[in-house]
């Protein structure tokens, strides 16, 4: 008579998992729907915090919704990340619009994403931070498959 048991997730495995990611406004942020499902390591920093501890615990087959707020996500939003870029450095053919979305590259080379927060007579204010700093996160995660990891010993 071998003892049945349902393998929980925990730190160290390899899980795959589909997700649907929201604002708490319910706008759509990122989808794993129509195709693969994101695989990754528990615990090992190649997703956010919350999205670890949120899958942590969970068997195969089971879906659950899981609020993050921001400091386990991507955190708040930070002040020194916002930017006053002289307007007379962009190049001609970019359109200066409020929500714009550029790539900068700084000067060790290093590309990030910055967004236009704010145009000014001369200035403009350009958001360094990631696009989901300060937001609340809710995922509807469903576990598809323990891939891998170190087997839970249960002895008898």
């Amino acid at each position: 008579m071998g003892a049945t048991f349902m393998q929980q997730v925990k730190s160290g495995d390899k899980v795959k998992v589909h997700y649907h990611g929201k604002l708490t406004s319910g706008e759509t942020f990122d989808s794993s729907e129509g195709g693969q499902p994101l695989e990754f390591e528990v615990g090992s920093g190649m997703v956010i915090k919350g999205f670890d501890d949120g899958v942590t615990g969970m068997k195969v087959g089971e879906k659950k919704t899981i609020n993050i707020p921001s400091e386990n996500a991507y955190g708040s939003k930070n002040p020194d990340m916002i930017i006053e870029y002289p307007k007379a450095q962009f190049p001609d053919h970019i359109e200066l619009a409020v929500g714009t979305e550029l790539v900068m590259s700084s000067a060790s080379g290093q590309q990030f994403q910055v967004k236009i927060a704010e145009i000014k007579d001369d200035v403009v204010k350009l958001d360094a931070n990631h696009p989901l700093a300060g937001e609340e996160l809710i995922f509807d995660i469903e576990l598809v498959e323990i891939v891998g990891g170190k087997p839970l010993i249960i002895m008898p």
